[in-house]
């Protein structure tokens, strides 16, 4: 399917709505930026509210948790799994007021949610490429075959929340340690020192925080050395893991349908730049939901060339800052269908 770019003439009507509102010119600031984005991703002027706000949350586990990375072990991951099923996550909370259905997904979680509802098991597990990936620094994290089949695992599940009636996705994450290679993958793809872009993650200390950034570095150095990582599939085997890897191909496949993306934090961000790799111009379809306090997701952002509605010090992951940005949306969409123009007011003026 080719890729095509948002639309120009809905674009072009939105800021010729936008500058005949009865306020004064920019005094909507970026809400009347994101409001011409969604008009042009919508194709229409001006932008309907999303009535289908649908966030899947790729969850997996990575080797390089068990090398001193994070704060919390790999257990908490399939208990955060399980507590995605029950509702009671945190981006469970802010889905629950904001009207986003939350799906979760099992692509590398090194855990076999024993207890958990048959049914429920069969849907979570459907697309489970492994368990967990391989520590980075040392070793690929997956083979070109698993990153195969998780790019076309979250493309599938891009068209499932489509014909399910999404207007508005969202690609949230869950996995102990999944900073790293998030900042790994942005630091190979901008040529970017480790030392740059790692951030706490779960809430690291100093000397670990110092620790995380050689491991990293390592990971960067060895991918380097790799002919096969110079491709966006060949660093996802490399640098990512199962869950990235579908997030990537998840976010890839929306833009090739149309339907526009919110980012979340580093995960989301750094996936949604392989995505833009993948499917080159993919980033025209995807706005950024917050800003997080990982130190990568500012470099992959300015990369892709947007700026995040929120910035509320939030380092949650989930999906949880985009679900919060989604009230942003809808009042970019109320200012530019809502306001009267300026002529209608002063038709003599």
């Amino acid at each position: 399917m080719t890729l095509n770019p948002p639309s120009a003439s809905a674009r072009a009507a939105a800021e010729e709505r936008l500058a005949g509102l009865a306020t004064p010119a920019g005094a909507l600031g970026r809400l009347g930026e994101l409001g011409v984005w969604l008009a042009a991703v919508q194709g229409q002027c001006p932008p309907a509210p999303p009535a289908h706000v649908r966030a899947v949350i790729f969850a997996g586990d990575h080797g390089v948790a068990g090398h001193g990375v994070s704060a919390y072990p790999s257990a908490v991951t399939p208990a955060m799994v399980r507590t995605f099923l029950i509702g009671r996550a945190g981006v469970s909370a802010l889905a629950a007021a904001h009207g986003v259905h939350v799906r979760v997904l099992d692509l590398a979680v090194d855990d076999d949610l024993e207890g958990v509802d048959a049914e429920q098991l069969a849907a979570v597990q459907r697309f489970k490429v492994r368990r967990g990936s391989e520590p980075i620094h040392l070793v690929d994290a997956l083979t070109a075959d698993e990153v195969e089949q998780a790019l076309e695992a979250g493309a599938t599940v891009a068209r499932e929340e489509i014909a399910a009636g999404a207007d508005l996705l969202i690609s949230g994450d869950m996995g102990i340690g999944n900073t790293t290679p998030a900042a790994a993958l942005i630091a190979a793809i901008l040529g970017v020192p480790a030392a740059d872009v790692t951030g706490r993650g779960t809430g690291i200390d100093d000397e670990a925080l110092l620790h995380k950034q050689e491991i990293i570095q390592q990971a960067v150095d060895r991918a380097e050395k790799s002919t096969s990582a110079r491709t966006p599939t060949g660093l996802l085997a490399a640098l990512g893991g199962a869950d990235l890897a579908a997030s990537a191909g998840f976010m890839a496949e929306a833009a090739r349908q149309g339907v526009p993306v919110l980012l979340d934090g580093v995960i989301s961000v750094a996936c949604g730049l392989v995505a833009d790799q993948l499917e080159p111009g993919a980033a025209a379809w995807f706005a950024a939901g917050h800003r997080s306090t990982e130190p990568a997701q500012r470099f992959a952002l300015e990369k892709l060339g947007l700026e995040p509605m929120l910035d509320l010090g939030m380092r949650l992951g989930e999906g949880s800052g985009a679900v919060a940005a989604v009230p942003v949306v809808r009042s970019a969409i109320s200012v530019l269908r809502d306001v009267a123009l300026l002529a209608d007011l002063m038709p003599d003026a």
